[in-house]
């Protein structure tokens, strides 16, 4: 006899001979509800109902969000990223800030269509559940055929969809659902030691920089030292003293 599925697989059981001739009965549960939610045991032994991400789950009247500023050279217009979550388990141990919608709004209507279609496929992923950091790998491989840009700082992005991608990183990493990408012992030496090595070298141009006398002094052919400027009708140096006059 067929029988039709019309939910999703998300757990199953082998009932085995041996349990059939025992009479045990495989897991009655409802598959979704298995999916939704799942019971556990907190810190004080007792038994608490966690509440897991699931397209099913109603929007709340409120969600916290927050919005990135996007400015790329290729357009006039800035685009404005807006990512809301929404809090499971909200005042218990198992609290969790978890991805739920986004919005982006920009002045440029000539990437209206795809910026529509874009933010309904993400927010259905994050409605979706379970890891949705495989998005920022997938945006931030996508280029732009006309080539990218480079950011303010020397970062070069190959597409704004790529910058996209690393906004949701961003977001995902202060949520605390991706780590940041952390040196180890030795690379975090070497860039200390070259950090200070570049200051250093910054504090003695510095030095050089700011003179202490007059603009326009040339330099003296006896303490090597940008001081000689025209006194009384003779070049005289003003840090050691020398004169043509004698």
């Amino acid at each position: 006899m067929a029988i039709k599925i019309e939910r999703k697989i998300v757990k199953y059981q082998v009932q085995k001979p041996e349990d059939k001739a025992a009479g045990k009965a495989p897991d009655a549960r409802p598959l979704a509800a298995a999916a939704e939610s799942e019971e556990v045991r907190d810190r004080s032994g007792r038994t608490a109902k966690v509440i897991r991400m699931h397209e099913k789950l109603e929007r709340p009247e409120m969600l916290i969000g927050q919005t990135y500023k996007i400015k790329t050279p290729i357009s006039d217009h800035a685009m404005y990223v807006t990512i809301n979550d929404i809090l499971l388990n909200e005042g218990t141990e198992y609290e969790q800030r978890r991805p739920f919608e986004i919005f982006i709004n920009s002045k440029n209507l000539d990437h209206y269509q795809w910026i529509v279609a874009l933010t309904r496929i993400i927010s259905a992923v994050f409605r979706k559940g379970g890891d949705v950091t495989f998005l920022v790998d997938e945006l931030k491989a996508v280029f732009d055929p006309r080539g990218g840009y480079w950011q303010p700082g020397g970062k070069f992005m190959p597409s704004i969809i790529a910058e996209l991608g690393h906004v949701i990183e961003k977001h995902l990493q202060a949520i605390g659902l991706m780590r940041k990408p952390e040196l180890d012992v030795h690379q975090r030496k070497l860039v200390d030691e070259k950090r200070a090595e570049y200051e250093a070298r910054a504090k003695q141009a510095d030095a050089f920089a700011k003179p202490h006398f007059p603009d326009g002094a040339q330099l003296c052919g006896r303490c090597s030292t940008a001081a000689v400027v025209m006194m009384d009708g003779c070049m005289t140096c003003l840090n050691c003293g020398d004169s043509k006059c004698g």
